[in-house]
């Protein structure tokens, strides 16, 4: 009786531990909302959300997206400080001041030098994912962090405003790598229901990033004169956290095995990202493409823009992150203090006010992250472009009226309040997303170089013309922005695709099938066009070709 007991209990215990690994795969799922301290955002998170992939979100997101925000808007409340700091090393060596002209080049070069080195970064990250993976390149750049922070927070003590300008360009550097290798990281880690979730989960570390420069720049904090240096440097600290956790997470399994052609390492990580354990379907989809890419090797930047293939492709991600940096939100996070002094708000309130936009921003990309798998990232891009560029002709309207009706000083901070939450919600991190969708494992880092380097000369382009653009054409500089917004708003809605739920394979095979559909229309047009100028053949000036609504892709 006992030996038979011991039997049946140990057939209990082999089936108990068949069992485990499959539900406890099952259960790291909903271990993310058990352990969430807000109920509320627990029932929000989307299902198969494993604790690996929230956790590899928010490292990446924290000390690398992050800092990006941060370093947009550092240097809005500091401004007086550094320019006085310039203009008393100035004295101080030459025994004369700087002029206004000379100290508002300096200080345009302090903002907008951080995008020359982000444009460095972003030349470089096609070399750097390829030969250290996307996590090894979120870690290895960390090093650039601390060097740009220790630049400038002893920029004052050496008395070196060079300090604080190269300072600048390196950290630079760092956010040039990084707002390229985050999104390609998550995107290829994250499955495909969960992959649009996952992308927007930097855009809004990097709403936090300026809310956090906002709220530590207030006058109660680091705002006041002998703080700024510190103010500029505490980069450094998230970075750290960084450093010290993501190396425990494993690479992105689409580089290990497609570029590695390492299975092992591959089936690895999907079961640390999984909720569910079979992942063989998952693995079969990146064996297609690897297959499909067997006799091509990664594409360089010349070859990806030769490429007839992607051609649709390319100018969707020139446009979206051309339209990104210049739909004007570099210049309202650069210049926020000024546009609210010109609209008429008392200087001592400015601060706060600053402040309150930036728990928009948060909210705005909550909303955006949240909905991105049930609404799709076209409607995100076009709402949120159409927002912005409706903001950005009302603030015109608002400095036009307001020294005739008092109340548009206010309407104008709703405008600013317009322009950031539409930028948010889904221009903030789609293009980047969609970088990472519209590709190819071989042609993605080259896609990221084109689309990053395209992005940070905007990025240089606004912060070091639009102080002199503000200066020329007054409050309507802001109707350049409009167009723009407006121009890439109808862009989006007659060319890109909607990419949701959809695997790299069925994106590439959409555009595919897009591409002769659309040359074909276009020499219709052309030959439209030439029909209707032969005069002696009236009857084909009445009669034009019909083109249906798809001529676009939708």
């Amino acid at each position: 009786m006992r030996s038979t007991s011991l039997k049946r209990g140990e057939a209990r215990r082999g089936k108990a531990s068949s069992r485990a690994t499959l539900e406890e795969c099952i259960d790291i799922e909903w271990s993310v909302r058990s352990m969430s301290p807000f109920l509320f955002f627990s029932l929000l998170l989307p299902k198969h959300l494993t604790g690996s992939l929230l956790a590899v979100a928010f490292l990446t997101s924290f000390g690398s997206s992050m800092l990006y925000g941060y370093n947009l808007a550092v240097v809005n409340s500091p401004a007086l400080y550094i320019k006085d700091f310039y203009n008393q090393t100035a004295l101080r060596r030459n025994g004369t001041g700087l002029s206004r002209e000379t100290l508002t080049l300096m200080y345009s070069l302090t903002v907008s030098v951080f995008a020359i080195g982000g444009l460095l970064g972003s030349l470089i990250v096609g070399v750097l994912v390829t030969r250290f993976g996307r996590k090894g390149t979120v870690v290895k750049s960390t090093v650039l962090v601390f060097i740009g922070g220790s630049l400038m927070g002893f920029s004052r003590s050496c008395g070196s405003p060079e300090m604080v300008i190269l300072g600048r360009f390196v950290t630079g550097i760092h956010s040039g790598i990084s707002l390229s290798v985050v999104p390609m990281y998550l995107g290829e880690i994250a499955p495909k229901n969960l992959r649009g979730f996952l992308g927007l989960v930097p855009s809004i570390f990097i709403g936090t990033g300026v809310f956090a420069a906002q709220i530590l720049g207030l006058h109660e904090l680091l705002g006041k004169e002998e703080h700024w240096p510190l103010f500029l440097s505490v980069v450094a600290g998230p970075t750290f956290v960084q450093l010290l956790l993501l190396p425990w997470f494993p690479e992105s399994p689409r580089y290990l095995l497609i570029d590695k052609r390492n299975v092992h390492a591959t089936i690895t990580a999907l079961k640390r990202y999984r909720a569910n354990c079979n992942i063989q379907a998952e693995i079969e989809e990146m064996q297609e493409e690897q297959r499909s890419l067997s006799s091509v090797e990664t594409l360089s930047v010349w070859n990806l823009l030769l490429d007839e293939t992607v051609r649709w492709q390319v100018l969707s991600v020139a446009v979206v992150n051309v339209g990104m940096q210049l739909s004007g939100i570099d210049a309202i996070w650069f210049y926020t203090n000024d546009i609210f002094e010109n609209a008429g708000i008392p200087t001592p309130e400015i601060p706060y006010t600053t402040a309150g936009t930036g728990v928009i921003e948060i909210i705005a990309g909550l909303v955006g992250c949240f909905t991105i798998e049930k609404l799709g990232r076209r409607p995100l891009m076009v709402g949120g472009f159409t927002m912005m560029g409706i903001s950005s002709a009302g603030i015109t309207l608002t400095l036009i009226l307001q020294t005739r009706l008092s109340f548009m000083r206010y309407v104008s901070v709703c405008c600013v309040v317009g322009i950031i939450a539409g930028f948010c919600i889904g221009p903030a991190g789609v293009p980047f997303l969609l970088t990472a969708e519209l590709f190819k494992q071989s042609h993605r880092p080259a896609a990221y170089i084109v689309g990053g380097s395209l992005n940070w000369l905007s990025n240089f382009t606004v912060g070091f013309v639009f102080p002199f653009l503000q200066m020329s054409a007054g409050s309507y500089c802001y109707l350049v922005f409009a167009s723009i917004c407006l121009s890439v708003a109808v862009y989006v809605y007659a060319v890109i695709p909607e990419t949701k739920n959809k695997t790299f394979m069925e994106i590439s095979r959409l555009f595919s099938k897009k591409q002769p559909v659309l040359e074909t229309q276009c020499l219709l047009l052309v030959d439209q066009l030439k029909l209707k100028k032969m005069n002696g053949y009236g009857g084909l000036e009445h009669h034009s070709l019909d083109f249906e609504s798809s001529s676009s892709i939708p």
